[in-house]
């Protein structure tokens, strides 16, 4: 961490300014899935919670001073600057630079910033760019409170690289992108601009991919294995089957708001830059999987993913339900498919270099509709094993109860 206190930003300092977040691409609005950007949990939406900063260095080869700070910018209600160290904070031969929160001395006692940000020093070329979302990952996401209100990089860059086309006439331009997060315990909650989850969708698709396809085939195995237990397997049927209908149907759901909490406190994990791509994953594949219980489609292309599975559990009022019955579902739970990792990877799939607009819309729907996918069947899988290990414990429950019946009877003989 570093020392809040600065001095007055130095040498020719100027400023674009600071712009909110709008799905537009190239000037052209971009179409978001239906499951997106539809939030109806009241509060600001992500979009009014983001916002992108740029700021100019002037003449920054000739700036002596050891930091330097930006002018104070407003990003999600709170006010934010960048901070530098031209020659390295406790560091040599490095750019040091740090996100601030502007006002933090004047804040209420308990206060707390949760954000997700990303700065760039743009080069001359933007390909040569450093962007710190692909180069320093597990520090952009962060809760902002009072013992730690700066977070950044002490090694953002070798200052050697500085002059090797990121500044233009002597200018050094750093561009900041912030995201505050408003979190919820009870839920999947939605946390990304569409602009910036673009970005981000870019470089942690893959990372998300593995982080669900991990969580299913844990459980998928646990479940397999289950099955595999020819001996346990038929017993376990024979105890279903001599279950009353209503009994089986009351061991069949589970309170949401319950399954929902576990849900959340198991996938979202401060400090981990994939936690608010897999929560909007997550958040996304609940209105689907709300929308499928309520026999709602939705509109637009790439819809065959999401809207032609069967789905495996279903939600009714408060409710998780298994939509089967649990023999069925059970391998059905641990056979279904999981949609198909992309092996050319999100990056490749927009190139500014070709000549499609059209192109560029498809890959952003295909990219977000595997989210939307890889979130539902997460949850759906979250779900069922939940439901499924409070029958299991009522079937040993009654293996043990037969058991101790029959010892009982061994013993009156």
């Amino acid at each position: 961490m570093v020392s809040s206190a600065s001095e007055e930003a130095g040498i020719g300092k100027s400023l674009e300014g600071v712009s909110k977040g709008q799905q537009m691409e190239n000037g052209t609005p971009l179409t978001s899935p239906p499951y997106w950007d539809s939030d109806d949990d009241g509060g600001p939406k992500p979009v009014e919670l983001y916002g992108k900063y740029t700021w100019k260095i002037d003449k920054f080869s000739q700036i002596n001073k050891r930091e330097l700070r930006s002018n104070v910018f407003e990003v999600g209600g709170y006010k934010w600057y960048i901070l530098i160290y031209p020659q390295g904070c406790d560091v040599s031969s490095h750019l040091s630079l740090f996100l601030c929160v502007a006002n933090h001395d004047n804040l209420l006692p308990g206060w707390s910033h949760l954000a997700q940000f990303t700065i760039s020093v743009v080069n001359k070329d933007p390909k040569k760019s450093k962007y710190s979302v692909a180069n320093f990952s597990a520090d952009t996401l962060h809760h902002f409170w009072k013992k730690e209100h700066d977070w950044g990089w002490k090694k953002f860059m070798d200052l050697s690289k500085v002059v090797d086309g990121f500044l233009d006439s002597d200018t050094l331009i750093i561009k900041a992108q912030v995201q505050v997060i408003m979190e919820r315990a009870d839920r999947p909650f939605h946390c990304l601009d569409f602009q910036y989850r673009r970005e981000l969708v870019r470089v942690y698709l893959t990372d998300v991919e593995k982080i669900c396809h991990h969580f299913v085939a844990e459980r998928r195995g646990k479940l397999g294995k289950f099955i595999g237990d020819k001996a346990r397997w038929s017993s376990f049927c024979a105890f279903w089957l001599g279950i009353d209908q209503n009994s089986r149907r009351r061991m069949s759901r589970e309170k949401s708001d319950q399954i929902l909490k576990m849900v959340v406190k198991n996938f979202f994990i401060e400090k981990e830059v994939t936690s608010t791509l897999v929560m909007d994953s997550l958040y996304s594949g609940l209105k689907a999987l709300v929308g499928q219980s309520n026999g709602q489609t939705g509109k637009g292309k790439h819809l065959d993913a999401v809207e032609q599975t069967v789905p495996i559990v279903s939600m009714e009022n408060d409710m998780f339900v298994l939509v089967d019955d649990v023999l069925i579902l059970l391998e059905r739970a641990v056979l279904e498919p999981f949609p198909p990792k992309d092996e050319k990877g999100p990056q490749n799939h927009t190139n500014e270099d070709t000549s499609g607009e059209d192109t560029n819309r498809d890959s952003i729907q295909r990219d977000e509709r595997l989210l939307t996918e890889l979130g539902r069947q997460t949850i759906e899988i979250f779900v069922f094993a939940h439901i499924f290990s409070k029958i299991e414990v009522a079937y040993e429950e009654a293996v043990a109860l037969k058991k101790l019946e029959e010892l009982s009877t061994e013993e009156a003989v």
